[in-house]
Parts: C-alpha cells; structure tokens; sequence
C-alpha cells in the first residue's frame, strides 16, 4: 500500500489520466449486463471472470461470448435506454477534478463503444478520448461480428492505445486506473498503474500489480485520488 504523500506525487504529475470502463468507472461490467438482458447471463458471467484475471485471450474470450450473446442492435439501445450503467460512487467527482487541472482524460475499454460512449457523455469525457470495441450489425440489424481491428479488441490493446496516445500528444506521464489483467499490462507504456479494488478485485492484478508497477490499491477510495490533487 502506497502513502497518501507517494500516491499525490505518482497521481498528481500525470498529464492524462486513463480510465477502464467496466467495474471501474462503472460498477458493472457491460457485456455480463447484455448476456443478462439477453438470457444468456451464466455461461457469460464465468467467462468474464476467467477473461479479466487473464487466464484465457481477451479476444477469444470476446469472441466466445459475443457468440453466445448475438446482441442486436435494438437488443443494445434497449439496454442503455433501460437499464443504463451506473457511475461508480466518486467517479464524477473526479474525473471534474482532473479536467479543471486541464488533465486529459480517456475511457479505453475492451466493452463496446455505444455503451461507453453514453458513459463518456455523464462525465463530460469527449467521444475522441473514447477507446473501445466497435460491434458490428446487419442492414436488419442483426449481429454481425465485432471489429476485430480495433487495439481494445485483443489482449495488450490498451497498452497500444496508451503508446498512441504518447505519440500523438507528447504526454510526459500517463496514469492507467482499473481493475482487470488488460488494464494491468497497459503498464508500460503507461508510467504508472493503479489497481482499483472498489468494485471487484481480481486476484491476478492483486497478486502481481507490483511486479508491473510499484504502486497498487486495493479498494481504492477514489474519494482520497480527488483529495490527493
């Protein structure tokens, strides 16, 4: 457990800050909310938990349930018009905070871009700071695959996008939040990675964040990140 005094140092001189969406920003995770809405929920759940300790390819995992799920494109707004994501407690707080130090803040998820980006919009995070997996449908809208091009749709995506990002923009220290093994291996090429345990805590990130970084927070009150600021 890192002090208050390393934690203002580490999370302070970032000059953008990303985030993971799913059990993170929000307090679900949005492909287990589909397969509910969708009558898939068991078979999808497990695999969700096996895909974010690492233990199988984040793409296979993607395929294997997007397969399951077959979500339509009406079956996805249903979702967000019906049972929209809720923001985890701190996160707006935060995330305002960061933009009033002229921070830069991304959402880079491997969830999908229509749920993100209604995300994105609570928090006033633009939809060009969104990094995410794109699904694809039929003219009748009917599930069509994913964009298997995307970065976030395979395993050491973030990190691609994290490198991107320090190209195009020249960023001294980026700063990666979340809870799962993707977001763990965004670090490097980010400087800084900070496990966030006030959702779900996966035992690998647990287990092995300080291997990666030297900084790791298990049920990390994100009211003390704002205070640190």
């Amino acid at each position: 457990m890192v002090s208050h005094s390393e934690l203002r140092e580490l999370f302070c001189a970032a000059d953008a800050v990303c985030f993971d969406v799913d059990s993170t920003v929000i307090r679900e995770e949005g492909i287990d909310e589909l397969a509910k809405f969708c009558g898939v929920e068991d078979a999808v759940s497990e695999m969700t938990r096996r895909a974010m300790g690492g233990a199988v390819p984040f793409k296979a995992a993607l395929t294997e349930r997007l397969s399951l799920i077959q979500p339509s494109r009406e079956q996805v707004q249903r979702l967000i018009a019906e049972h929209p994501p809720h923001l985890t407690p701190g996160i707006r707080e935060l995330v305002s905070r960061l933009q009033e130090r002229n921070v830069q803040v991304f959402l880079i998820s491997g969830g999908f871009r229509s749920i993100v980006e209604h995300v994105a919009s609570k928090l006033n995070i633009p939809p060009t700071n969104v990094f995410a997996n794109r699904l694809k449908f039929y003219f009748n809208g009917e599930y069509a695959g994913f964009d298997e091009m995307q970065p976030t749709a395979e395993s050491g995506g973030k990190g691609k996008v994290i490198k991107l990002l320090k190209e195009k923009f020249h960023f001294k220290k980026i700063v990666m939040i979340g809870d799962g093994a993707t977001d763990m291996e965004a670090c490097p090429p980010a400087d800084v990675f900070i496990g966030f345990g006030g959702n779900v805590i996966r035992q690998q990130v647990k287990d092995n964040a300080e291997w990666v970084s030297p900084v790791w927070i298990l049920g990390v009150d994100l009211a003390l990140l704002i205070k640190s600021c």
